[in-house]
């Protein structure tokens, strides 16, 4: 899926002069945007990068508080099926968010935001000298990774199989940043992680470039879309206009995604 670049200024204005002239009642008075909390469940790998543009995004809606739920995708797909309060669902692959637009839980079609692509994550400098997915196999060397049903644990497999080897991690995290977090403390020698994520660790870890990285199956795509019968329906729309607008975009490039 490609993202409807066109639609965003439509999209944009129109949500404008909905949060404007959106009613509140049936006395037809205007509802004030002051006072309301955005809810936004989001995959971990988005962290950084989100909170970045929730604090922007406060700025832009004078009175809206944006909160997260980070999360492995597919357990925060699960939880939007399950009724969980969201207002905006933000995936680390279309899988996930398929479950929930599956369930009706997806309201319209979710936009394609951005892409990453998973690196090596190892201690500064290097110390096992490792090069390449392949020279994590062995005993030699303690590597943790995500589990399968979350993203990076799917094109962690992917990987795998495009390189023709498997590997035999000492865990298998819920979300990357719980593998990323055990490069940073040394529990492991490697983790498979994003690029985003060794870039977030700001030189606590070293990225190591594979070619299986781009192998099919193994590049995620980022999603959002609003969460169906959301109370919030003007500002999650907003929300999706302005994190795939300019704003967006320029913070994902700088966080190392792949805008389209």
């Amino acid at each position: 899926m490609t993202r409807p670049r066109t639609l965003v200024p439509t999209t944009l204005a129109a949500a404008l002069l909905l949060g404007v002239a959106a009613c509140g009642g049936a006395s037809g008075e205007p509802q004030a945007a002051a006072g309301r909390t955005l809810t936004v469940s989001a995959a971990a790998s988005l962290t950084d990068v989100y909170q970045e543009l929730g604090a922007q995004f406060e700025q832009a809606e004078p009175g809206v508080t944006v909160r997260f739920n980070f999360g492995g995708s597919d357990t925060l797909a699960q939880q939007v099926v399950q009724g969980a309060p969201a207002d905006v669902l933000a995936t680390a692959s279309t899988r996930t968010m398929q479950t929930a637009q599956q369930a009706g839980r997806i309201a319209g079609e979710p936009v394609t935001s951005a892409t990453n692509r998973l690196q090596v994550a190892v201690p500064p400098g290097n110390p096992k000298g490792l090069a390449g997915l392949a020279s994590l196999v062995g005993p030699q060397v303690t590597e943790s990774v995500c589990a399968p049903a979350v993203p990076c644990g799917a094109a962690t497999e992917a990987a795998e199989r495009a390189a023709g080897i498997t590997l035999d991690p000492v865990s298998e995290e819920q979300d990357v940043r719980a593998v990323l977090q055990r490069v940073i403390t040394r529990n492991v020698d490697a983790g498979l992680v994003y690029v985003t994520d060794v870039r977030s660790a700001d030189g606590q870890v070293q990225g190591l470039d594979f070619p299986e990285a781009t192998a099919p199956g193994a590049a995620q795509s980022y999603l959002v879309g609003a969460v169906a019968g959301s109370p919030h329906g003007d500002l999650a729309t907003r929300w999706i206009a302005f994190v795939t607008g300019p704003q967006g975009d320029a913070a994902l490039r700088q966080a190392g995604f792949t805008v389209p």
